[in-house]
């Protein structure tokens, strides 16, 4: 596939600023790319302390919210949480429900199932916490959008206190957007016009966290037993892909050093059978891991076992269902491989493969695992993506768009053929009628104006990195950048003119390992690549020849260069520490 390789270049006085904050030219220009041009800001990014957390009382309706909470914890009324089915809904409906419990509430909880009932909270859940006595619902992760049920809840006499982290609906009257709100009582959400709070990016367990802590306060509970649901909200937040920048850096960097000494029985269960015991817990495990996991049961069983794990005291139990979380997982990424493989079979024999904007049916995909499938099109293509199957009642499907093309205006523009839409730029989830998919194909590629150009897939560069100005000291120092994620992507640099002195297919011939050497040959280094070794080894033969290849792997000189992009990696061996690149790219 095409790429194009862009070098980031902030206009900066990148010495002078190096020297005062103290720290390396290359640091500061990685800092300088994600946006961060003061000394302050450089100093709370780095450090990413409590000190630097947001006061919660800046959210709006945040006071009205507790204050409604604990009024019914001292009228003795039934509380109910109602979540999501996703990680960060099932990870908010825990530490809320757990929350409550500490301070004395009568609560119960629900997750809506996703075939049966759809995202977030609906009449027929209201119905079912009315029958149970609850006289209060509190929403997380899910409520901003849910007009009619919640106006519902408050004509049956309910209390509703909204937390969520989703955009404000809104809808088109003569050109001009205007948003939309519900009845409930607290609409605690800082995405609202006219919320003060100053980070827009938590996702919902970190607006629960904050929510919590001014709860806790509030009732003078000690602050540490807040803190304490940040391991919690570290997961979430990895796990819903928002920028890593902000508080959820603080979150998600302290919360890793509680999760590596977690004291929950049920995560520690779900750590132990995932094979990662005794492993330093990254963000890459959080997110491919232990997420996709909690993940596993709202996509093909029931989201509550996600719940009940990280509530159980019980140590067999919660090895029970931590195993069953694995299985369902293994069970999910099984049939994910099978779906990917299907569609793009289905892609490549029509002409499907033609179009900007690609939208394809497939009646067999299980409808939970679409937009994963819609993930993975994205990527193989570079194009938007819609995958649509059958489901109860209609065609339902996912969508995953690429940063030239905002999804969610695309479907808006449709929106007189879809039953039901919603999402953001990046993904969204519709239902149509089957009789309606050939016009949407139609309709959003006539409408897209995406170019060739923006289908060419983007490497972006931090920066030009000489080989010989590479060192251990670089490498160290970038890891003050950590936890590393969207919005705070691994910095990647580029060097052109690289040769390749050798190559050796080293993990059962699942990745190469490289020695190379700038053009003056003054400097080597080493360098893994992880990618598609098949076409490597095309790429080198379509342009050196299959001699050059052969003299590559045995070591020989030859005349094979290329440009790398790449990350820096401390590799150490028996207390031996050497910097490598990791080769993201190469042409």
């Amino acid at each position: 596939m095409l790429e194009k390789w862009m070098l980031k270049n902030i206009n900066a006085d990148v010495k002078n600023i190096s020297q005062k904050l103290g720290i390396s030219e290359v640091l500061c220009r990685v800092l300088l790319n994600r946006g961060i041009t003061d000394y302050y800001a450089a100093k709370s990014f780095i450090e990413s302390n409590e000190k630097y957390m947001l006061n919660p009382i800046l959210m709006k309706d945040i006071e009205k919210g507790v204050e409604i909470i604990l009024d019914s914890i001292k009228d003795k009324s039934k509380i109910a949480v109602i979540g999501d089915y996703d990680v960060d809904g099932v990870i908010s409906t825990f530490m809320l429900y757990s929350s409550l419990k500490r301070i004395g509430a009568e609560v119960i909880y629900e997750i809506p199932h996703r075939i049966n009932d759809g995202y977030g909270i609906n009449k027929n859940i209201i119905d079912k916490v009315l029958k149970e006595g609850a006289k209060t619902i509190i929403t997380c992760d899910n409520g901003i959008s849910a007009i009619e049920p919640i106006n519902y809840a408050k004509e049956k006499g309910l209390k509703v206190v909204v937390t969520d982290h989703h955009d404000v609906p809104f809808e088109e009257r003569d050109n001009e957007r205007v948003y939309l709100n519900s009845n409930a009582d607290a609409i605690i959400n800082p995405k609202q016009m006219d919320c003060s709070y100053p980070f827009k990016q938590l996702c919902g367990a970190g607006v629960v966290l904050k929510f919590i802590q001014l709860l806790y306060e509030k009732k003078g509970i000690d602050k540490k037993e807040s803190d304490a649901f940040i391991e919690y909200a570290a997961v979430a937040t990895v796990c819903d892909v928002v920028d890593l920048t902000g508080e959820n850096r603080i979150i998600v960097k302290r919360g890793l050093e509680f999760i590596n000494n977690s004291k929950n029985i049920g995560l520690r269960s779900l750590i132990k059978v995932s094979g990662l015991e005794n492993k330093k817990i990254t963000t890459y495990h959080l997110g491919f891991i232990i997420g996709p996991c909690i993940n596993a049961t709202g996509r093909l069983d029931i989201a509550k076992k996600g719940v009940e794990l990280l509530l159980t005291c019980d140590e067999y139990k919660a090895l029970e269902y931590a195993k069953e979380l694995v299985e369902l997982n293994n069970e999910r990424k099984n049939m994910t491989l099978k779906g990917v493989k299907e569609v793009l079979e289905e892609i490549e024999n029509s002409s499907l493969k033609d179009d900007k904007i690609i939208v394809v049916y497939n009646k067999e995909i299980h409808e939970s695992i679409a937009g994963i499938i819609a993930g993975r099109i994205k990527e193989n293509y570079n194009k938007p993506t819609i995958v649509l199957t059958c489901g109860e009642e209609c065609v339902k499907g996912s969508g995953r768009s690429i940063e030239s093309y905002n999804i969610f205006e695309g479907l808006l523009k449709c929106s007189d053929i879809l039953i039901k839409y919603g999402g953001h730029p990046m993904a969204a989830g519709l239902s149509l009628e089957e009789k309606n998919i050939e016009l949407l194909r139609r309709r959003l590629n006539d409408d897209s104006n995406l170019t060739d150009e923006d289908l060419i897939r983007k490497i972006t560069l931090d920066m030009h990195l000489p080989i010989d100005k590479i060192t251990i000291e670089i490498a160290e120092e970038l890891k003050l950048l950590e936890p590393f994620g969207k919005g705070n992507e691994k910095p990647l640099f580029g060097e052109k003119n690289v040769k390749l002195l050798r190559a050796i297919k080293i993990g059962d011939g699942n990745f190469l390992k490289f020695k190379l050497c700038n053009k003056e040959n003054i400097a080597s280094i080493d360098g893994l690549y992880f990618g598609d070794i098949d076409e490597f080894e095309a790429f080198v033969i379509g342009k050196y020849g299959k001699d050059e290849l052969n003299n590559l792997y045995n070591g020989l000189p030859n005349n094979i260069i290329i440009d790398v992009a790449f990350n820096l990696d401390v590799n150490e061996y028996m207390g031996y520490k050497t910097v490598q690149l990791i080769i993201q790219s190469y042409r």
